[in-house]
């Protein structure tokens, strides 16, 4: 019965960390640009491994922020 609802697609990255570096303009969650979760649902299933291929090389883009937070709590008291 469930073999109905089964598709045979290429899942999203998405890991629900929905936030748009501003240099970069990648989201820190997933790498994906704006542009490619906006078209992912009507990407072929060879667009979307062309880009998860991606992915991983586009980390090194994504320079720590010092501010905010994280800062705050990793600085010596």
């Amino acid at each position: 019965m469930d073999e109905i609802w089964k598709r045979d697609e290429i899942e999203s990255p998405c890991v629900k960390i929905c936030v748009v570096h501003p240099e970069a303009r990648l989201c820190v969650g997933c790498l994906r640009s704006i542009d490619e979760i906006a078209a992912w649902s009507r990407m072929t299933p060879e667009a979307r491994r062309a880009v998860m291929a991606e992915l991983p090389g586009r980390a090194p883009q994504l320079q720590r922020r010092r501010g905010g937070r994280m800062g705050r709590m990793s600085a010596p008291d």
